[in-house]
């Protein structure tokens, strides 16, 4: 099962968040940590490696925090993942690892890379923007069954 780690998960959430905010105004990271119940610290962690990785920018002071480094539409959800998580796998092996024992008889590592090269096209397709835009919606009331 392909699956984020809770870091990458946190990271997209401070990106939408930030994405949200009027005229790309500044977020500490535990404004941000206390409106989604993330842990201060761990939410700190991932805001440097994201500004690390040039997608945000830190300001210091009073008026400091995190914002984003450039438009919400120039940055795509695999941009926010691989800065958190490094390069999406969905095998064990890799075209550069020949010391697996599989790896001269593996009929489905060339099969998979190509699976994991569509899902990062799918990750690139979608903009931190479009994330932000999207309504968020509760879920739909089970209707009672009529006998």
């Amino acid at each position: 099962m392909l699956r984020l780690s809770k870091k990458a998960d946190y990271a997209l959430i401070a990106m939408k968040h930030l994405a949200t905010r009027e005229d790309g105004a500044s977020s500490s990271a535990r404004e941000i940590a206390e409106g989604y119940d993330i842990p201060v610290e761990l939410m700190a962690k991932v805001l440097q490696r994201l500004a690390r990785r040039g997608l945000l920018v830190s300001q210091q002071g009073t008026h400091g925090g995190y914002h984003l480094a450039k438009a919400a539409d120039a940055i795509s959800v695999a941009d926010v993942i691989q800065a958190i998580d490094g390069p999406l796998t969905v095998t064990a092996c890799s075209h550069q690892n020949e010391q697996c024992g599989q790896f001269a008889k593996c009929n489905v590592r060339d099969p998979l890379w190509r699976i994991r090269e569509r899902i990062i096209a799918a990750l690139a397709m979608c903009s931190v923007s479009e994330m932000a835009t999207e309504a968020t919606t509760a879920p739909a009331p089970v209707a009672a069954a009529h006998s």
